[in-house]
Formats: structure tokens, C-alpha cells, sequence
């Protein structure tokens, strides 16, 4: 008979949410938690403190975008938010810093960091067609 401790468990995987796939819901309309799940099955949703700083900062402007921050700042409350890897780097460095010695998943839909992400190898989930998201394999 099979049996697994904890230890062998297999691990739920952690997805990533960057500020832009936060705004997304403010933006398109699409629940990312929703089809995160219908994507990859269980998960569990994890941000960076610097993401919920950038958030709060565009949430204090005015228009769609500061409106769009609004929502994913209190989005972000869904999620698991975690120290920093660094403190000197821009946001989107730390997001990949954090992936490559993590092993997760990242929602984007930011061109430039989709690159980075990509030139590292990390699996990516982006909005297609403004209405589903899809998973970029590395």
C-alpha cells in the first residue's frame, strides 16, 4: 500500500499576482482567482510586499487606472503577501528574483516582465483577448 507523509505531499502551487494582473479585474472585468483555478486546478495565491506598495501608490491618482488600483489593492487582501526578496531592485526584478528561487507561477500581463520571465524559464499566466487567461509554459 502507498502511503505518503505530509513531507511527500505534493505542494499546491503558488501563482504570483504582480500588480497588473491584480488591476486586471478593474480593468477587463475578469475574476483572475476564478480562472486562475479553472486554469491550473488548486493553488495558492501569494504577492510581494512591493507589489501592494505599487498598488497603493497608482490607487491614489484619478481615472481608470487609480480606480483599477483601487480593486487590486483590496484583491491583494485574497493573497498571501511576502517579504521583499530585495529591497534595492525595481518591483518587477524582485517578482522574477522571487519566481527563480521559488519555484511559482506569475500572473502578468506586463510585456517587459513576461520577457524576463521568460528568458529565466518561469511558467507565466496572462490574459488573452482581454476576456481568458492562458498558461506560457517555460
Amino acid at each position: 500500500m502507498d502511503t505518503q507523509t505530509s513531507d511527500e505531499m505534493p505542494r499546491v502551487p503558488r501563482v504570483l499576482f504582480d500588480a497588473n494582473a491584480l488591476m486586471i479585474p478593474g480593468e477587463f472585468g475578469v475574476d483572475v482567482f476564478t480562472e486562475t483555478e479553472m486554469l491550473i486546478g488548486s493553488y495558492e495565491p501569494i504577492t510581494l510586499r512591493g507589489v501592494v506598495n505599487e498598488l497603493e501608490g497608482l490607487s491614489q491618482g484619478r481615472g481608470r487606472g487609480a480606480s483599477a488600483a483601487r480593486v487590486g489593492l483590496r484583491l491583494s487582501q485574497r493573497c498571501t503577501v511576502c517579504d521583499n526578496p530585495s529591497e534595492t531592485v525595481p518591483v518587477d526584478d524582485m517578482i522574477v528574483m522571487f519566481a527563480e528561487n521559488s519555484g511559482c507561477i506569475v500572473m502578468t500581463n506586463d510585456r517587459g516582465l513576461k520577457k524576463k520571465l521568460s528568458r529565466c524559464g518561469i511558467d507565466i499566466i496572462v490574459l488573452r483577448n482581454q476576456k481568458t487567461l492562458d498558461i506560457i509554459r517555460s
